[in-house]
């Protein structure tokens, strides 16, 4: 098959295009921009573009599909050209259930925790012996590719994001795959561009369930309060199985969970990642992975990038980062470091970066998120502000929509990390939390310097 991308250069656009050149598909693409790591992977798969910009003539009859990223907008003149001609044009997701539409189909919703529970799933099923495709939301430490797609194998783990489908498709993603099993790990509002109100964005998640295959399970976190309105009786022709927190222990920095009365050390921390490990066990369960199989695996698994990732430490200072940026994941994430270091000073710095976390109206849900950082700071650029064209936020809305006295407010990324490096380092654990990068700090070096290497 010949198939072309338009934008192709995005984190999961160019994921999709390099498991489909391995796959044998005949790939070409197109974008206005591409950044690293996509351009030097597609370069040296020889599916880089040779120039950037927009070329209606790679759009041609002989092409057997058009795969339209999110990057690009409604009145691409490729996409205009491939409507023009009739040709098949599927979003991202569209295509990925194409490709799996024969599968067994396991998809992980929820707010938070979807990137960590797929992943953790892929490492048991790796060491399991059970060959299966997916696609996740972030590189993973042992897979190649954030995306698989093959012939033979017979199961599917999608991570299932409810953002937008494509610039011509207003479906949130996770309604497209159709799950035989489906996890949602919790419901906290997001995205309040797109669902500018929570109902409608519960609604989404409704129609999530309405959307599992007859004869299929649900597995939901009993320990939300929406999930325990809407999941219990939603349908009487699936299973539904809860779950929760598992028994577990903290011991001088060091988690274990207990199950089935066996007591198994773990590489990860925090009372969220413990929920996520549980649904995890779970969904192995359904696909052959017996609870004992699942902890003794387990135990090797590192966390996933980015989500509560130390990048550097000694025996009295370590720094962690984390994708954290919606309220519920930031106070998920600051309870989890405070659990595990219950001795220690917990500076958490937290930057504001996607829409919703940038506009005002929505400040208010991270009240008290920060609380237990005995630091705790804020950062965000005026120029990220325009970018979005929104109105601009001033440091006082900002502590007001925190409720927090101690709240330090920084605009400025070089007085931000001056204000870091001047902080005590004795005993002190260092949250960074943010989808962005602080506006081009090299976070990586900073760590360096606040551990003294």
């Amino acid at each position: 098959m010949r198939v072309h991308f338009i934008a192709i250069g995005g984190s999961a656009m160019h994921n999709l295009a390099i498991a489909l050149h391995t796959k044998g598909y005949l790939v070409s693409g197109s974008d206005d921009e591409i950044f690293e790591p996509s351009k030097s992977r597609l370069q040296k798969l020889g599916l880089l573009p040779a120039t950037e910009g927009w070329d209606v003539s790679r759009i041609t009859t002989g092409l057997d599909a058009v795969i339209l990223g999110m990057h690009a907008k409604a009145d691409n003149p490729e996409l205009l050209k491939a409507k023009e001609l009739g040709l098949k044009i599927f979003s991202y997701p569209e295509f990925l259930y194409e490709q799996s539409k024969d599968k067994k189909r396991v998809v992980i919703g929820g707010s938070h925790g979807k990137t960590t529970i797929t992943a953790m799933i892929l490492h048991v099923l790796r060491i399991a012996g059970i060959d299966c495709d997916y696609m996740v939301g972030a590189q993973l430490e042992g897979f190649d590719v954030m995306v698989r797609l093959s012939e033979n194998t017979g199961i599917m783990i999608f991570e299932g994001d409810e953002y937008l489908t494509s610039p011509i498709d207003s479906r949130p993603k996770f309604h497209l795959y159709k799950p035989d099993i489906a996890l949602i790990s919790g419901i906290a509002w997001d995205h309040i561009n797109v669902f500018p109100t929570f109902d409608i964005y519960v609604e989404q998640f409704r129609e999530f369930i309405r959307l599992i295959t007859p004869g299929g399970t649900l597995i939901w976190c009993s320990d939300d309060d929406t999930l325990g309105r809407i999941c219990p009786g939603a349908r009487t022709d699936i299973r539904l199985i809860p779950y929760s927190v598992p028994e577990y222990t903290v011991s001088d920095g060091v988690s274990s969970m207990i199950q089935n009365g066996n007591t198994y050390t773990l590489k990860i921390f925090g009372r969220h990642n413990l929920m996520n490990l549980n649904g995890a066990r779970l969904i192995c369960r359904e696909l052959g992975v017996s609870d004992e199989q699942f902890m003794s695996s387990i135990k090797s698994f590192k966390g996933a990038s980015k989500r509560l990732e130390l990048i550097a430490g000694n025996s009295h200072t370590k720094v962690y980062k984390d994708f954290a940026h919606a309220p519920s994941k930031v106070k998920a994430t600051l309870e989890a470091v405070r659990e595990q270091y219950p001795g220690k000073q917990v500076v958490a710095c937290l930057e504001l970066h996607t829409y919703s976390s940038l506009s005002k109206a929505f400040l208010a849900q991270y009240t008290g998120s920060l609380d237990k950082a005995d630091v705790p700071i804020v950062y965000f650029n005026q120029h990220a502000i325009q970018l979005k064209r929104l109105p601009q936020l001033t440091e006082e809305e900002v502590k007001e929509g925190f409720s927090n006295s101690r709240l330090e407010v920084f605009t400025d990324s070089q007085a931000l990390q001056s204000k870091m490096l001047s902080i005590k380092r004795e005993n002190t654990v260092l949250l960074l939390m943010s989808s962005g990068d602080y506006d081009g700090m090299d976070i990586a070096q900073l760590a360096k310097q606040i551990v003294g290497e």
